[in-house]
């Protein structure tokens, strides 16, 4: 009897040394699955870091399928993610970034300094040039510690690369990617993130699993589903249904009719974006875009409290800046002030007093009940306009290859500071802007090499009071972003990582426990 019950305490012994893993966060398998009613066109190029445009909508693809050297998280712009640390030589000339261990793709690949090099070497999304241009070399010390050597200081690397100003920092596996090619690798994408692809039908649903070998933690929802609902009316009526557990942009009564259901909840991030008017027209000498006077006519037609309060609740904030003050380096402008008089005002004196036809408005998607108000008060003024609607990922495509002619409304959230969004709008070298302003573009690159905080912040403050004066853009509000979440939700992430629009960090989800 003795040796049995010997056996039997070794056996207890080793089960309760094993209670403290079993039990952890780690070992909880992943249940349930959640699923989003999306307000775009989910589209390839999303699976792949490597096309990441100036926009915060491939990022929600992203944070659940790959993962970043740094990226925005919880604690801030510069987490270390499939990077433990970094540093920067006192000179600023190199950055170094020391890998985690034990870190693997989903297919089981390591991730190494190797994939570093190669994914930011593949890179041609926002900003691909810019970067490129800086950088002098990528030296590979050993497979977890990679280098990043500048051709001189350059005090926004790490807002380029490292925050969602661009996708450059987002890893793809060398190997896998180099077996596949670029067509295959969107096809049946890997990446190192929480979740890993089980199918995709483009432009219509996204069907995710979780990754349980993620190094952060295990998820604790077992599978996601993004399905396209570009439509508002079908999004809201999805999640009334429970057809869906969450649905992004709501506007107006339905907005308010999500708010008052009971068992639902109306949320809203508040993302680093600004609405406005893009005038691309406005460097044609022959145009009446060209007159300054023109355009204050338009930004005096807009009334911003009430596109503000029909469309978001009065969740955003009118503004007179293209540059969210959020983001550092910003300079803050009051809204210009409603005043449709004024506006016919400057239309006579640049010589149209009858107005005139200013062709087509041309949203960014799906923001289109918002653009046919803001259609509204440029006719009540004047300037007629016919509104244009295209899917989204053609709308892109158009603006910046730049063939949109007329009234462009643009959007764009991406987090960064003033540098980067004056990057992608205005400066010669950006992938949406139409025009170059010499002025501009020196002190663009005066204050890229500017060590001295104070000094640059003037700069970036002298471009953004040459842009308001000039009025190159019609800013209109910084945008609020309202959710609608159903009851199965526990956990939802809105604005747990500061300024982004969407639900993240995924593995931090929790839906309820089912009864």
């Amino acid at each position: 009897m003795r040796p049995l019950l010997a056996r039997s305490r070794i056996a207890t012994l080793a089960a309760l040394l094993l209670l403290p893993a079993l039990a952890g966060p780690a070992a909880a398998a992943p249940e349930g699955t959640m699923t989003w009613g999306l307000h775009v066109t989910l589209v390839t190029k999303w699976l792949d870091p490597a096309d990441t445009e100036a926009f915060i909508n491939q990022f929600m693809v992203l944070y659940a399928i790959h993962d970043a050297v740094v990226k925005p998280m919880p604690a801030g712009d510069n987490t270390p993610s499939l990077a433990e640390s970094w540093t920067v030589s006192k000179d600023g000339l190199v950055y170094e970034f020391v890998l985690r261990k034990g870190v693997k793709f989903h297919n089981g690949d390591p991730v190494t300094a190797e994939d570093v090099k190669f994914s930011f070497d593949r890179y041609r999304g926002a900003a691909a040039k810019l970067l490129k241009d800086r950088v002098k070399e990528i030296q590979i010390v050993d497979p977890g510690r990679v280098r990043f050597h500048l051709k001189e200081p350059w005090p926004d690397f790490m807002t380029f690369y490292g925050t969602s100003a661009t996708g450059a920092a987002w890893i793809v596996p060398k190997k896998y990617v180099e077996k596949v090619g670029d067509d295959g690798f969107k096809k049946a994408p890997i990446g190192a993130g929480p979740y890993k692809v089980v199918s995709f039908t483009p432009g219509i649903e996204l069907v995710m699993e979780a990754y349980e070998g993620y190094w952060r933690k295990v998820p604790s929802i077992k599978r996601l589903v993004f399905r396209s609902m570009p439509d508002e009316t079908t999004r809201a009526a999805a999640l009334k249904a429970g057809d869906v557990d969450l649905v992004y942009l709501l506007s107006g009564p339905l907005a308010q009719d999500v708010k008052r259901t009971p068992g639902l909840r109306l949320a809203a991030s508040m993302p680093p974006g600004v609405v406005f008017l893009d005038l691309p027209e406005q460097w044609d000498p022959k145009s009446p875009w060209h007159d300054r006077r023109v355009r204050l006519a338009a930004s005096h037609a807009l009334d911003r409290d009430g596109l503000n309060q029909a469309e978001t609740l009065g969740l955003s904030r009118p503004t007179g800046a293209l540059i969210p003050r959020s983001l550092d380096f910003a300079r803050v402008y009051e809204p210009p002030a409603y005043d449709p008089a004024l506006a016919k005002k400057y239309l006579a004196e640049a010589g149209y007093p009858n107005g005139f036809d200013a062709g087509d408005l041309t949203p960014f998607p799906p923001f289109f009940s918002l653009a046919e108000a803001i259609g509204n008060y440029l006719q009540a003024v004047g300037i007629r306009t016919r509104l244009r609607t295209m899917e989204r990922a053609a709308f892109l495509t158009a603006w910046r290859e730049h063939t949109i002619k007329g009234v462009i409304m643009g959007l764009g959230a991406p987090a960064g500071n003033a540098a980067t969004r004056i990057e992608v709008y205005v400066t010669k070298g950006g992938i949406y802007s139409s025009g170059v302003v010499p002025e501009i573009e020196d002190l663009y690159q005066r204050q890229a090499r500017e060590l001295d905080r104070k000094k640059r912040e003037a700069m970036l403050y002298q471009i953004q009071q040459i842009m308001h004066d000039r009025v190159m853009h019609v800013p209109i509000y910084e945008l609020a972003f309202p959710w609608g979440i159903g009851p199965r939700v526990e956990e939802a992430c809105v604005n747990h990582i500061k300024g982004f629009s969407y639900s993240a960090p995924y593995e931090d989800l929790k839906l309820k426990a089912s009864r």
